[in-house]
Formats: structure tokens, C-alpha cells, sequence
């Protein structure tokens, strides 16, 4: 069966000089989404985005230089929070939530701190707080993530719970419902492409504005949704944070890793549309 996902038409605007791709269906309260390392328009879940547009205007987008977008992916990742504020000017609307993935959650934290008045909530999935960290990621991410291409094996270590059969068998479904529309010859594959997320990735770490500081008097919500095994960016990082971040509220899935949406996408996507359509 098509679904809003599946049928959404690629369209094109020229923000910073480059060609951007971006999708734009459902209906409802605006939800601009960051992606993940690698991560194209066809690599979220369809069952998750169709969900979530039940009640929302879903915005999904190619950083430059990934997927069908032109240009170079930022090193500067206030840049790549600020191609997504501009594909949203682009589009008329001022104000907006946002929602962000792995390294699209660092990019999702840059944009709420940069533009507090203008973004109302945050969704953070499958991502660590900024600064310092205490759990660093495990080998066997790298081992995986950094392979020129990745099959369904890999998948199973990168997103989901390998040592659990249920997990395995979320997957198995995942995998199906991305592969309708998914061309991986779109994916990034080379390590030139790899050092420019990890520059971004460097500057959360750096964390030269303080954003971890600013969770103790930011007044937007935000909602973190995590697996409770997450081999590359592990839960625990976010438990020394929460008795100091009066807005945020913390839900783990169990049997889950770096990707607990895509393993219970429903259930995510409601506990998200039932977290922004509160005051």
C-alpha cells in the first residue's frame, strides 16, 4: 500500500548556494527533521513518517552534499542546523519543532539553542547530550559504520539489539518497508564524506557555547527517546544531565539500540505526537 512517504515528491530549493532536496507531506503542526550519519531522505522508517504526518506537516531534507542535495556537507555544524531554518523560511513557515537522529539529534540540539523563539519543541532520538560524554562509542559501531555499504547483518548491530530475537525481527521489517524506495547508490560511501559529519560531530564535543549548560534554563520542551542499548551513543550519557534539564523528559525502549523508532516506530511516533501536542 502507498502511503504519504512513499508517494512525497522530491522538490528542490537553493538555500547557501546549493541545490537542497527536500519532501514536505502530512498534515498538522510543523515537524523539520535532522538526519543521521549517512542517512538520505529514504533511510528513515516509512511507518514511523506516516504516523507522525497524521497529525503533522513532516519536512525532511539531504544535507549538502548527501543524497540528491549539491554542495559539501558543513564542517560547521551551527551551519547544517541553519540549512534546515532556511529550507523552513524557504517554505514560509516561522515557526516549527524540530526532531533529529544520531547526528542529527547534535544538529537538532544546535538548532533549538540558536533559535529558541522560533523552534517550540525538540525530539532527540538515538543521540547523546552536548560536551563531554562519560560512555564512549563501542568498536563495533565503527567496525560497521565506516564500511563502504551496509546490508541487513550490519543493520542489526548498527540500530537495533543483535542478541535479541525480537529486535532482529523488528528489523527484518524496517529493512523491508526502507528498501520500497530506498536507492543506496545514494548513500555516502567514502571516507571524505565520513570526516565531514565528524567535524560537526567535534564541535558538539567542544561544546563551545555551553548548549549542555543551557538544558538548566532552556524553557522548550524536549523530549529524548533512546534504546537501552545504543552502542554508539549510550544512554547513560544522558542520566548525570536530567536532574539538571527541567524540560526534558527521557524515554528509553528495552531490547532496543541506536535506532528504537525504526524497531517500534508507532509506538515512538506516538509517544512524539503525543509530546508535542501538549501545552
Amino acid at each position: 500500500m502507498e502511503t504519504q512517504s512513499f508517494n512525497a515528491q522530491t522538490e528542490f530549493a537553493d538555500l547557501g548556494g546549493n541545490k537542497i532536496a527536500y519532501r514536505i507531506f502530512g498534515q498538522g503542526s510543523p515537524l523539520l527533521f535532522y538526519n543521521r550519519f549517512r542517512g538520505i531522505l529514504d533511510t528513515w522508517d516509512p511507518l514511523f513518517l506516516d504516523t507522525l504526518a497524521e497529525q503533522h506537516t513532516i519536512v525532511l531534507f539531504d544535507y549538502p552534499g548527501i543524497g540528491d542535495s549539491a554542495g559539501d556537507l558543513p564542517l560547521d555544524i551551527t551551519e547544517v542546523a541553519g540549512i534546515g531554518t532556511l529550507l523552513m523560511d524557504h517554505l514560509q513557515i516561522d515557526k516549527f519543532d524540530v526532531a533529529g537522529w544520531s547526528y542529527g539529534g547534535l544538529v537538532a540540539q544546535t538548532a533549538l539553542f540558536l533559535n529558541k523563539e522560533r523552534i517550540g519543541k525538540a525530539v532527540l532520538i538515538g543521540t547523546n547530550p552536548p560536551g563531554i560524554n562519560e560512555v564512549p562509542f563501542d568498536k563495533s559501531f565503527f567496525e560497521k559504520a565506516l564500511k563502504p555499504a551496509n546490508d541487513l547483518e550490519d543493520e542489526y548491530t548498527l540500530f537495533f539489539e543483535p542478541a535479541s530475537e525480537k529486535s532482529r525481527a523488528t528489523a527484518d521489517l524496517s529493512h523491508e518497508r526502507i528498501a520500497k524506495r530506498l536507492d543506496r547508490s545514494k548513500i555516502p560511501s567514502t571516507p571524505e564524506k565520513f570526516q565531514r559529519y565528524f567535524g560537526g560531530s567535534a564541535m558538539i564535543k567542544e561544546d563551545s557555547q555551553n548548549f549542555r549548560g543551557q538544558y538548566q534554563t532552556i524553557q522548550n520542551p524536549v523530549l529524548v527517546i533512546s534504546g537501552d542499548h545504543d552502542i554508539s551513543f549510550a544512554v547513560e550519557n544522558w542520566f548525570p544531565l536530567l536532574r539538571h534539564a527541567p524540560t526534558m523528559q527521557h524515554i528509553i525502549l528495552n531490547d532496543s539500540g541506536h535506532g528504537p523508532h525504526h524497531q517500534q516506530p508507532e509506538l515512538a511516533a506516538g509517544y512524539i505526537n503525543f509530546f508535542l501536542s501538549r501545552p
